[in-house]
């Protein structure tokens, strides 16, 4: 049995987040708050037994890593946010106004990538994480974050809509025996 478990953190608050845009691809950085809160993190993430601190290739993650005191290991592109095409930078109320019932997890669109695609590159991440012994820290975005909790457990990439991870917010993936748990979830500092 593999005694791997992930620590998931989402990059602290940037403009983008605050203003509800989608922010996948745009390599924005952490405004004021998301700072802040990413420095809160240090010494409050449960980091006994790490044996990797892997990040998305953005800035807002790689700079969340920095200030909560971990040294990455690795920058990963399979953590890189979901690529939402055309909807990147507007928000969800925008795009109703011309595509009524939206939503970034089921709306049909060539132009941008599929839930199940990001889950078939949080597959990976995970597959790989499995084979080391000890906690993985996963450092990435809010939508990758829930679709990779959603696999962790083996469940179809769109049952992350379920899950919500706030901006500096935390999870913890584990086993109970030989099934996939989450341990804890959407832990954020106080403040």
């Amino acid at each position: 049995m593999t005694t791997s478990r992930l620590l998931l953190v989402r990059h602290g608050h940037t403009d983008w987040a605050a203003t509800r845009r989608h922010t996948g691809r745009t390599d924005v950085p952490l405004n004021a708050e998301g700072e802040a809160r990413a420095r809160d993190l240090a010494g409050l993430l449960p980091l006994d037994d790490v044996v990797a601190v892997w990040s998305s290739p953005l800035v807002r993650a790689r700079r969340t890593a920095e200030l909560a005191g971990l040294a990455v290991d690795e920058v990963l592109d399979d953590l890189v946010e979901w690529d939402y095409g055309w909807a990147e930078g507007r928000t969800t109320a925008e795009i109703r106004e011309e595509r009524p019932g939206w939503t970034v997890w089921d709306a049909p669109d060539p132009e941008r990538e599929t839930a199940d695609e990001v889950g078939a590159r949080v597959d990976r991440v995970i597959a790989r994480a499995r084979t080391l012994d000890g906690t993985v820290v996963l450092v990435a975005h809010a939508h990758l974050l829930r679709i990779l909790g959603a696999r962790w457990l083996g469940l179809p990439a769109l049952v992350g809509r379920h899950l919500t991870l706030d901006p500096g917010g935390w999870a913890l993936l584990g086993w109970e025996r030989e099934t996939p748990v989450i341990e804890r979830w959407n832990v954020a500092a106080p403040g």
